[in-house]
C-alpha cells in the first residue's frame, strides 16, 4: 500500500513540473506571439484603459484624452488639430501612430521604463502614467505661420540658428487629427475621405516632401564658390554673359531681370541672376559644389527631429549643363522647407549647422523630467568669413532687392526669394520660395530662421514672386519670435 502511496505522490510531483514548465513557456517563451496575436484584445484594452500623456507647447497641452466609458476607453482629442497636426501626428485606435505620437509613444503610453520610479519596475509590460512631450515650438510663431498661409497649399519651417530648435513646423492644407482617434464608422469615412483627397492633407510638406528649391539654392551656391576662392571680392564683375550657353549644349539660360551681364556677385544675389550663378556653380566645379551642399544637410537621409525627414538632394553625378540648372536650385536639387531652413540659420549662425530637433525634454505625469534634447551636433557648413559675406548679401536683398516684403522695422533682416519651375515642360504653377532669418537690434545674435514655399503662387510674379507671396508669411513668424519672450528653454 506504502509503495502505491509514493509512486502516486511521484506521479503527482511529475504533474506538478510539467504544469510549471508549461506555465513557464507560455508566460515566457510563447509570451510575445499571444500578445501579437490579433484574438488578444487584453494589451489594447490595457493600452486604452489610461490617459495618454500629452504633447505640450510653450508648456501648454495642445493634445488630450476623452474618456469613452467603453471597453477601449480613452480617446486622443486635439487643441488646433490642423495647425499642430504635421507635429502631433495622430493616434488612432484603428490607424495607429505618426509623427511624435509614433515617435514619442512610449512615453506617451506610459511604456517607456524610464517613467518607473524604481529600476526594476515596468519591466513586465505594466503601464506607469503617460507622460508628457514638451516640444521647443513657439505658439505665436506656429499661428503666425499657419495663419500666413491661409489655406494655401506650402509649408513653413522655422529654426533657432543657435541651436537647432525648431520653432514652428507647418503644412497645409491640412486636417484634424481628433477625426482619425476613434474606432467607429465616423473613423473609417475620415481616413477614406483624407486618402481621396488630391491635396494630400495628411502629407507633412514641411518635412515629408521635397521641392525644387529654385533660387534660394544660391545661397549654397554662394557659399561654395566663396569658399573656393572662386569669387574673392563681392563687387567685382564676375565675367557672366546673359543669355549663358549651357556648356556641351545649345541652350541659352536667360533672367527674369534684366542687366545681369557681367554684375558683380552682390547684384547677381539681389536680382537674383541666374546665368551668373550658373556659371559660377560650373567654375567651382561638381566636387566643391557638393562638398558644401552636403555640409548644409542635402543627402543625408538620416535625419530625425525625432521622426524622420525626406531627404533632400544635390546630385553629384551629373555633367557641366546638369551642374549649371542643379546651381540654381534646378535639375535635380530637392529640398524639404525644413532643410532651407538649416540653410539661412547656418548663415545667422557664422556658418555653423545644428541638427535641427523638436523635443525639449519628456517629462513624468508629475512633471519630473525624464530625459532632455542635450548638445546637438554641429557642421561647419562655410567659413565664417563666408557667412559673414553671404549675411551682406541677404540683408541687401531685404533692404533693396527682390525680398524687401520680410522687411521688419526694429530688426536685421536677410533674405533670399526664389521661384522654382516644375511639372512637364515647366509648365506648372512655379512654386515661390523664401528663405530668411531675423535679428532684432538688442539682440547679440539672430534668433530665427524661415522657410516659406508656396506651391499654388502667383505664375505671372517670375522671380519676385518668393517676395510677394511667400517673404510676406516669413516676415510674420519672425516677427511672432522677435516679440515673444524666449524663456528658459534649457
Amino acid at each position: 500500500m506504502t509503495r502505491h502511496i509514493r509512486h502516486a505522490a511521484f506521479f503527482c510531483a511529475l504533474l506538478l513540473v510539467a504544469l510549471l514548465v508549461n506555465a513557464a513557456r507560455i508566460q515566457v517563451v510563447e509570451a510575445p506571439s499571444y500578445d501579437d496575436n490579433i484574438a488578444n484584445r487584453r494589451t489594447t484594452i490595457s493600452r486604452y484603459g489610461q490617459p495618454r500623456g500629452d504633447i505640450l507647447v510653450d508648456d501648454e497641452p495642445v493634445t488630450g484624452s476623452h474618456d469613452t466609458g467603453e471597453h477601449l476607453r480613452y480617446e486622443r482629442t486635439y487643441t488646433n488639430g490642423p495647425m499642430y497636426a504635421p507635429v502631433t501626428g495622430f493616434a488612432s485606435q484603428e490607424y495607429g501612430t505618426t509623427f511624435l505620437e509614433h515617435a514619442q509613444d512610449g512615453v506617451l503610453a506610459g511604456t517607456d521604463p524610464l517613467l518607473s520610479p524604481f529600476p526594476w519596475s515596468g519591466t513586465n509590460g505594466d503601464r506607469n502614467p503617460g507622460g508628457d512631450v514638451v516640444t521647443t515650438l513657439r505658439r505665436a510663431a506656429q499661428e503666425a505661420a499657419y495663419e500666413g498661409l491661409a489655406g494655401r497649399k506650402g509649408a513653413v519651417a522655422a529654426v533657432e540658428p543657435s541651436t537647432g530648435r525648431i520653432l514652428a513646423l507647418v503644412s497645409a492644407p491640412s486636417y484634424d487629427p481628433s477625426a482619425l482617434s476613434g474606432n467607429g464608422a465616423s473613423v473609417t469615412r475620415s481616413w477614406a475621405s483624407l486618402n481621396r483627397d488630391k491635396d494630400r492633407p495628411m502629407l507633412n510638406r514641411a518635412v515629408r516632401k521635397t521641392y525644387p528649391p529654385g533660387s534660394t539654392f544660391k545661397v549654397v551656391t554662394a557659399a561654395a564658390a566663396l569658399d573656393a576662392g572662386v569669387v574673392e571680392d563681392l563687387d567685382e564683375p564676375t565675367d557672366s554673359p546673359d543669355p549663358y550657353t549651357l556648356p556641351g549644349t545649345r541652350t541659352s539660360l536667360t533672367n527674369e531681370s534684366e542687366g545681369c551681364e557681367d554684375v558683380p556677385l552682390r547684384k547677381a544675389f539681389e536680382w537674383s541672376c541666374n546665368t551668373v550663378f550658373a556659371r559660377l556653380g560650373v567654375r567651382t566645379g561638381v566636387t566643391a559644389m557638393a562638398r558644401t551642399a552636403d555640409a548644409f544637410g542635402f543627402n543625408d537621409a538620416n535625419l530625425k527631429i525625432p521622426y524622420s525627414v525626406a531627404e533632400s538632394t544635390f546630385d553629384s553625378e551629373v555633367d557641366r549643363a546638369q551642374l549649371a540648372l542643379s546651381s540654381i536650385g534646378q535639375y535635380n536639387t530637392r529640398a524639404t522647407p525644413l532643410q532651407m531652413a538649416m540653410v539661412a540659420a547656418a548663415v545667422a549662425n557664422g556658418g555653423q549647422v545644428r541638427s535641427p530637433y523638436l523635443v525639449e525634454r519628456t517629462t513624468r505625469a508629475s512633471g519630473a523630467t525624464v530625459a532632455t534634447a542635450g548638445s546637438r551636433p554641429t557642421r561647419q557648413a562655410m567659413r565664417p568669413s563666408t557667412a559673414r559675406l553671404l549675411k551682406e548679401l541677404m540683408v541687401d536683398v531685404v533692404r533693396e532687392g527682390t525680398g524687401t516684403n520680410a522687411w521688419i522695422p526694429g530688426a536685421t533682416v536677410g533674405g533670399k526669394t526664389g521661384t522654382a519651375q516644375h511639372g512637364l515642360g515647366n509648365s506648372g504653377t512655379p512654386y515661390a520660395w523664401f528663405v530668411s532669418w531675423a535679428k532684432g537690434d538688442r539682440d547679440l545674435e539672430p534668433k530665427v530662421a524661415v522657410a516659406v514655399v508656396v506651391e499654388d503662387a502667383d505664375a505671372d510674379r517670375g522671380e519676385i514672386s518668393g517676395g510677394g507671396d511667400a517673404a510676406p508669411i516669413a516676415r510674420a513668424v519672425m516677427e511672432a519670435v522677435l516679440k515673444s519672450p524666449s524663456g528658459d528653454r534649457g
